[in-house]
């Protein structure tokens, strides 16, 4: 298997194929990428954008180029992680399984009372299967084990574990069927951590929320609240807002599972079930309904809940219970958790938007430093090959963005006091809260074309499900919110006033959008570059991050840096990337060891790595002033990785001469 430094993910399409993924090999291993992360890339139903529902899993998607065209991909010089859907596949007459009666009572998990599919989430055409069966199993995994057995695939990227019947179960068998790198799409809440699977970690979305974390300032929480309720209206804790749409969602959308769940053991109501669904902290349990296995953090989770006392035993194996009972609550908690509190509130509660992140809790304003350590000191000890990612193709913003809006937590009075010049200077909109949350996109993404505003704004409202829905849309609010964005693009007063206050936003949302790429580049874990992050990238949610990229611009300017052309604003991230991945390829040891944090504490987030081979400093509030209290042994002759300047450092050393003018260093010994 090909060593792993860092992997970088490709959103395949028509247009993005296997052919013309070829084509960018060259440019990834120049930049110091091992292994290319494909989007899914089996047989998808005809028209498919994004390959999520598979119709046939024995072949290679056609429409994308075929297996030649793969095989060819993969024998580039990078090693291929694939994605793959283990949960569900499209419901569509090309799926042979679903077409012949026999093998659709087989393979998928249809109510026999009512001829319904489990589903992915609330998505009807995407009908979950019974891959827990064996027969199941190896229909749908043979290729692409296959594939692994002969070196073609380097690793799997498995969506949605939580889906499954037996999560733990399934991973093993990959790994029996010799899959040996994995990684889960697996959303921990806060604090929670992975089971222990056989998997090689996660795919990052811890990360990425405690990365965003360690640049929002805490000390703005309280203005930046007042701000939000006095904007929104509504002063309930976010907490209560995503409670209230979990509710909506197990009583709607997801009412026929909750039904099924009713059938399963009547002593349960449905609206019982539904409080339960919704009231869950994580995700959802993994309680061995077969095995009898009941966990320490699955009783944690049922506890916190506060659930019916009689249903709560009965998850907990307490009490006797249908095993399908247990089973089924634990598949359907985590799509209830997913379309309440993703996407619903956090299109609601749009307090500082940098926090309504996957994986996120908006109420946690900030993560700090000692708790960062902490978390990278776990990865290292317990997965230290996991992935780490600042941008996902299912983040609501691009990392940019994020950076962007973040800033604004250590400005509250002044985004405020601007909030109202723009309102009296533009008339508003008649709801604070979609007003507050416009005003925060164009922050975020500015510049921006009317049309790509246009459709964000309809997918924003329609998911908050406020004033506008999917299944009930009001088209003509939908227009005056459009119209209102859109006409701010033409505003002259307004634009004026707003590059005037944005201007120092985002010079500094772009030193902490470099931030986050020098941890992700060196915290321990395996750096992963979602397409277009490798340059300046200000995208908005799917479908907008799945926009052609140009990547001619990225082998021009990667020429040009490899050439000795000096990082401009516009390559810096790209020189960060370049550098750091020389880096990692060179030391491989040292990222492979200790993570050591180095003082002084909030104001730096700061460490070593291996036997003091590197050391890493991201200033991030407290600026030039602040030193680090190295130990003896991290002191003395360094050499810049940035800019290749020699550096000798004593015991108190001052951060700011180390990072120069973005507060960011990366040393190695000289």
């Amino acid at each position: 298997m090909t060593p792993l430094r860092a992997t970088y993910r490709l959103q395949l399409s028509p247009e993005l194929d296997f052919h013309a993924a070829r084509e960018l090999a060259g440019y990834l291993r120049d930049l110091g990428i091992s292994h290319l992360y494909l989007s899914p890339s089996l047989q998808a139903r005809a028209g498919s954008t994004h390959g999520y529902d598979v119709v046939d899993p024995g072949r290679i998607s056609e429409e994308l180029g075929g297996e030649a065209a793969f095989r060819d991909l993969a024998g580039q010089g990078l090693g291929v992680v694939l994605d793959i859907v283990p949960n569900h596949m499209g419901r569509d007459e090309a799926n042979r399984f679903w077409a012949d009666p026999e093998l659709r009572e087989r393979f998928f998990d249809v109510d026999p009372r009512t001829g319904r599919h489990r589903r992915f989430f609330d998505i009807d055409d995407l009908a979950a299967i019974r891959v827990e069966r064996e027969e199941v199993f190896a229909a749908t995994h043979a290729k692409v084990l296959s594939l692994v057995a002969e070196g073609v695939l380097d690793g799997l990227r498995v969506d949605h574990p939580d889906g499954l019947a037996d999560p733990a179960g399934y991973l093993e068998r990959l790994r029996a069927g010799g899959a040996e790198r994995v990684w889960v799409e697996k959303i921990l809440a806060p604090g929670e951590p992975l089971r222990d699977w056989a998997v090689t970690g996660t795919v990052g979305y811890e990360f990425l929320n405690e990365v965003a974390g360690l640049w929002v300032d805490p000390a703005g929480e309280a203005a930046m609240t007042a701000l939000w309720e006095r904007w929104s209206g509504d002063g309930r804790p976010f907490a209560d807002v995503a409670l209230e749409a979990q509710l909506e969602q197990a009583r709607g959308a997801f009412d026929a599972e909750v039904q099924r769940l009713h059938r399963v053991d009547e002593r349960f109501g449905a609206g019982t079930l539904a409080e339960a669904l919704a009231r869950l902290p994580v995700y959802r349990t993994y309680v061995d309904a077969a095995g009898g296995a009941v966990a320490a953090e699955d009783r944690e989770a049922i506890a916190a809940a506060g659930i019916d006392p009689a249903l709560a035993r009965a998850l907990l194996l307490e009490d006797p219970a249908p095993e399908e009972l247990v089973t089924r609550f634990q598949q359907t908690s985590p799509a209830v958790t997913a379309k309440g509190v993703e996407d619903t509130a956090f299109y609601r509660y749009a307090r500082l938007l940098t926090l309504c992140e996957v994986g996120n809790d908006p109420a946690r304003f900030g993560v700090s430093v000692a708790d960062f350590h902490a978390s990278n000191a776990e990865r290292a000890e317990r997965f230290p090959l996991g992935l780490l990612t600042t941008q996902t193709h299912d983040a609501k913003r691009s990392a940019d963005v994020r950076a962007r809006i973040g800033v604004l937590s250590t400005m509250p009075e002044a985004w405020g006091a601007a909030v109202e010049r723009w309102h009296a200077l533009t008339g508003g909109l008649a709801d604070g809260a979609e007003e507050w949350f416009v005003y925060q996109t164009l922050a975020g993404a500015f510049p921006i074309e009317e049309s790509r505003l246009r459709d964000y704004l309809v997918k924003a409202l329609r998911e908050a499900k406020r004033t506008s829905s999917w299944t009930e849309p009001d088209e003509a609010h939908e227009r005056e919110v459009q119209d209102f964005a859109a006409g701010l693009l033409a505003h002259d007063a307004f634009l004026a006033d707003f590059r005037a206050f944005c201007a120092p936003v985002w010079a500094e949302g772009a030193r902490v959008a470099l931030g986050y790429v020098l941890l992700k580049l060196t915290c321990p874990g395996v750096p992963d570059v979602y397409q277009g992050d490798d340059m300046d990238d200000l995208s908005l949610v799917d479908p907008d991050n799945r926009r052609p990229v140009d990547f001619g611009a990225r082998r021009r300017a990667l020429a040009e840096l490899a050439a000795g052309a000096p990082p401009v604003p516009e390559t810096r991230k790209l020189d960060l990337i370049r550098r750091g991945l020389d880096l990692r390829a060179r030391r491989p040891e040292a990222f492979a060891g200790a993570y050591r944090p180095v003082e002084p504490g909030d104001g730096v987030a700061a460490f070593a790595r291996g036997a003091g081979e590197v050391l890493v400093a991201a200033v991030l509030r407290v600026w030039r002033d602040a030193t680090l209290a190295l130990p003896e042994e991290l002191r003395g002759a360094w050499r810049d990785v940035l800019t290749g300047a020699p550096v000798r450092l004593g015991a108190r050393p001052r951060v700011g001469e180390l990072g120069g003018e973005l507060g960011l260093a990366l040393l190695e010994r000289a």
